[in-house]
């Protein structure tokens, strides 16, 4: 059974954003990051997460493993842009651009929002074009100083899922 599966089914007994947080923080997949959900609001357009710096993430020259910077934001903006669309829309991972700016020596904080007027612009946008790439970037920060450590860009891509079955049927039977 796939966690989306899960989901739906534990959504009639428990808040959406209580499950994203403790399905994120639950998840072996997730877990192994380091990244942990700390607020998620009801609406699902803001999910904040911490990363600390501990035995786990440590590299060789003792600050945060680049990798666990990545991970930890990695599955967040599509998996909160998939909910927070509903299930009219497909929307996948396209690509992403990590850039680390310096040693991360303590914990780390970022903060995944979307705003109703981004989610209008995606929903106008893909109402006009059928399907688009839309780019979120986010930081990993310092929460004294606010200094960013790590900025990754994720490019999803969207679309009606309409659309979408459409286009995997006419290149099934392009390739037939």
């Amino acid at each position: 059974m796939s966690y989306q599966k899960i989901a739906k089914t534990l959504e009639r007994f428990i808040p959406r954003h209580t499950l994203f947080k403790y399905g994120f923080n639950w998840s072996p997949m997730y877990r192994r990051s380091v990244g942990r959900l700390t607020y998620v609001s009801k609406d699902l357009l803001q999910v904040d997460v911490k990363l600390p710096l501990n035995y786990k993430n440590r590299n060789f020259v003792g600050s945060t493993f680049g990798g666990s910077m990545f991970s930890a934001m990695d599955p967040i903006p599509m998996i909160q842009l998939l909910h927070i669309l509903g299930d009219d829309y497909v929307v996948w991972d396209k690509s992403a651009e990590v850039r680390f700016k310096r040693p991360g020596r303590k914990t780390l904080y970022t903060s995944f929002t979307y705003t109703e007027a981004e989610i209008s612009t995606i929903k106008k946008l893909v109402a006009e074009h059928h399907e688009i790439d839309y780019t979120k970037t986010n930081q990993f920060t310092t929460k004294d100083d606010y200094a960013t450590v790590c900025e990754v860009s994720k490019t999803m891509y969207v679309a009606k899922k309409t659309f979408y079955k459409a286009k995997l049927a006419k290149r099934a039977t392009k390739n037939n």
